[in-house]
């Protein structure tokens, strides 16, 4: 299962970091969020994928799973929405007030 969840987070990555090297503001806020979808995955599967009982005293389970990875990528999910949203709106903001989207346009450099 590793594996797999191994080279699912290899894939989101490449794509993430495919969309950040284009030109279109909207493809890169789009790649740092599937970035950081690639991390929590990375997050998860770091914490090992194992199953077992609640940590919860009182119960007599020998094998216990770790809440820990759960909670950062929790966090992790809130925090990333958060700035999404805020990367979404200063783009539509940038694109009604100087009419683009194009990195090149709005670094000054024209195309010739």
């Amino acid at each position: 299962m590793e594996t797999s969840m191994s080279i699912l987070i290899g894939v989101l990555f490449t794509i993430g970091t495919y969309l950040i090297l284009t030109k279109s503001l909207l493809r890169i806020i789009l790649g740092t969020s599937i970035i950081s979808h690639g991390v929590n995955l990375l997050i998860l599967t770091m914490g090992g994928l194992k199953t077992g009982g609640p940590p919860l005293l009182g119960q007599h389970d020998t094998t216990f799973t770790d809440s820990l990875p759960q909670a950062l990528i929790l966090t992790a999910i809130v925090i990333n929405f958060a700035v999404t949203a805020l990367f979404l709106v200063l783009s539509y903001r940038t694109y009604k007030t100087l009419g683009t989207d194009n990195m090149d346009k709005l670094r000054g450099m024209e195309d010739e």
